[in-house]
């Protein structure tokens, strides 16, 4: 594990006004989070890129060395966050994390895909890196900058999961076992490669409805009586009790055969 040296000075201050005041300095503002207390710091951001550009990057752990007055104190830490600008990707503020060498600690570490190109690949399939890091837990001074995976002997259809890898003792691994890191999968045909290029929606089915037993014209047939029996009840229920009134020329009819 690599070790970086990273200068700090402490401040007393914090807010946005002193957070432009600091990178208008040339440093930028930062916090060192241990043992239930935080302390206020500032750093040169070029000291961290430097830090992050090295071998074991952001697990690197860092000979923090704190300037409080006339006195200088020496700490152990590793990076836990950082914030970029969007534009520029310059830091803007950093998280430290002080750490005991003699406590375990949980960091994510990236997986690197080593050796000759797979015989899969060579067949002409495609190689698949499924999982680019893993979170292990294990004493500061053992963490590793990478994890080797070795995916040279792979067919195609073949796959190395996370319970193929081997470790040093005092690693322990906190990712699912059965997690593919790295796979090799079959080529894609032309035709399948077009139609997803067309973007060809495929061929779907008419979902069943579940305990539909009845085909729809015996549904419709058993429900028209239904309605015109509902229809006629309105009906008479409208001419109940009323007779129907006589036209004006029946009335004439029958006036004139009395005559």
């Amino acid at each position: 594990m690599q070790r970086m040296d990273l200068e700090a000075e402490q401040r007393q201050q914090s807010g946005k006004g002193v957070a432009r005041a600091l990178r208008r300095s040339g440093k930028i503002p930062a916090v060192l989070y241990g043992e239930g207390k935080s302390s206020l710091l500032a750093v040169v951001p070029a000291d961290l890129i430097k830090i992050l550009k090295s071998e074991s990057g952001e697990n690197a752990l860092i000979n923090l060395k704190i300037k409080g007055g006339k006195s200088v104190e020496t700490r152990t830490a590793i990076l836990r966050d950082f914030q970029k600008d969007p534009i520029t990707g310059g830091i803007l503020h950093a998280d430290l994390f002080e750490i005991n060498m003699n406590k375990a600690i949980r960091v994510r570490v990236p997986i690197m895909v080593k050796g000759d190109v797979p015989e899969g690949v060579k067949l002409g399939g495609v190689l698949q890196h499924n999982l680019r890091e893993m979170m292990i837990e294990c004493l500061p001074s053992m963490i590793p900058d990478h994890l080797d995976v070795d995916a040279a002997y792979l067919k195609i259809g073949e796959s190395i999961h996370v319970r193929d890898l081997q470790v040093e003792q005092g690693i322990r691994i906190l990712e699912d076992k059965d997690l593919a890191i790295v796979s090799v999968a079959a080529p894609m045909s032309e035709a399948k490669l077009e139609e997803i290029l067309a973007g060809t929606p495929a061929e779907t089915k008419e979902p069943e409805v579940i305990g539909k037993k009845k085909e729809e014209g015996e549904v419709e047939a058993a429900a028209e009586p239904a309605a015109g029996g509902k229809a006629g009840e309105k009906a008479e229920a409208k001419g109940e009790g009323k007779a129907p009134k006589p036209s004006g020329k029946e009335e004439k009819k029958e006036t004139g055969a009395k005559g």
